[in-house]
């Protein structure tokens, strides 16, 4: 990704009055740091498709951002583009279906923030991140719950993973439009455990999940996973 000049929190923290979206990078940036990235995930709780997550260094404040799921559909694609095209910092990371049934979807989702922090060039020095710390990660960071309705660039962030996913599984939809992915987007609805029932799992449903696990020989998956 192009690298943009970060956000000067420190001079919207002395020069505005303090929102509640900018509250965590302003007391980040008067520690010291500079490239303060939010980091959010997309699809752990899916039965089908990937797990995505993004990083977002803001190059200025984003009117509108706010939690990916508070947002409507077109919203989030108006402030996708917004994100992508403007003065920010931004990286992606997808990982797939077969790697969540082989390492488990919490493995998976601290590998995907990872990646997602790893893309940004030059890295963040400071990483805000939704409801979780980053195990294995050397960036210092500060895990916040809620992180997407209290952090203006972790919601950035979530825009960009649910956005990523979403269109992902639209186009998984035409591959197996028996499914309806883009409707329901992989998750439990009473259609999708419907069409999983009546014609069993596709190469992008995630095996280890319930109900799913429960109709499959899953043991050679979690022996390889061992």
């Amino acid at each position: 990704m192009t690298a943009h000049s970060p956000c000067d929190w420190l001079a919207i923290a002395e020069e505005l009055s303090l929102d509640s979206m900018t509250l965590f990078e302003c007391q980040v940036a008067r520690g010291g740091s500079r490239r303060i990235a939010g980091v959010d995930e997309a699809g752990r709780g899916p039965l089908a498709g990937p797990i995505v997550a993004a990083a977002v260094i803001l190059g200025e404040p984003v009117a509108g951002v706010d939690d990916s799921k508070r947002l409507t559909a077109r919203r989030r694609e108006e402030l996708f583009a917004t994100l992508t095209s403007g003065p920010h910092t931004t990286g992606v990371a997808i990982i797939e279906n077969d790697m969540i049934d082989t390492h488990g979807i919490q493995t998976t989702n601290y590998m995907a923030m990872a990646r997602a922090l790893d893309q940004l060039d030059p890295p963040a020095d400071f990483a805000l991140v939704d409801g979780f710390t980053i195990r294995g990660c050397t960036t210092p960071q500060l895990r916040i719950v809620k992180g997407d309705q209290r952090s203006q660039s972790i919601a950035a962030a979530s825009i960009l993973a649910k956005v990523t996913r979403d269109r992902i599984m639209c186009e998984l939809d035409a591959e197996f439009p028996e499914y309806g992915f883009a409707r329901h987007k992989g998750y439990a609805t009473r259609e999708h455990l419907h069409a999983i029932d009546s014609r069993g799992p596709c190469r992008v449903h995630r095996k280890s999940f319930a109900p799913i696990a429960l109709t499959l020989d899953t043991l050679q998956l979690f022996q390889d996973a061992g």
